[in-house]
């Protein structure tokens, strides 16, 4: 399992506002090329969101189903990225002072990533989600600037 953190110096209903837009996902999530598809109800359980992620030419279609949600605390995805397999992917909202504690779990469930699992793979995994944190970060903090 990889794990990463991060102090986000925004409180956690501002993060929180992110997490819950689907629309949003391919603004700061690593190699999203665009979100083809959100359900209405998202972040509901059982809601999904259809993601094109990609590096370069190549491309694939990619669809996260909510697991796990509570309002403002936590959110738990499954990613489905065929002919990848799967990963769990959980989100913990901390409140820290008046900022939030970003924690993300990431753990593959099926497919190649599951032999592959260990150091090296978590390791290269952890250097994409804490970009991913990094920019999810840096959204937070510009929109609550704007808004005071």
């Amino acid at each position: 399992m990889a794990r990463t953190r991060r102090l986000i110096l925004s409180p956690p209903g501002d993060v929180w506002r992110l997490l819950a837009d689907g629309h949003r996902y391919g603004e700061w999530v690593t190699g999203t090329r665009r979100v083809t598809h959100a359900d209405s109800h998202w972040p509901d359980v059982g809601a999904r969101l259809s993601v094109r992620v990609g590096v370069g030419p190549l491309t694939l279609d990619d669809t996260c189903v909510v697991r796990v949600c509570e309002p403002g605390r936590r959110l738990e995805l499954e990613a489905k990225a065929d002919p990848f397999g799967a990963a769990r992917i959980a989100m913990r909202l901390l409140p820290w002072g008046g900022s939030t504690l970003l924690t993300l779990d990431w753990h593959p469930l099926r497919g190649p990533g599951t032999r592959m699992h260990g150091l090296p793979v978590d390791y290269l995994v952890g250097i994409r989600n804490g970009m991913m944190l990094t920019k999810l970060a840096r959204i937070a903090v510009r929109e609550r600037a704007l808004r005071v």
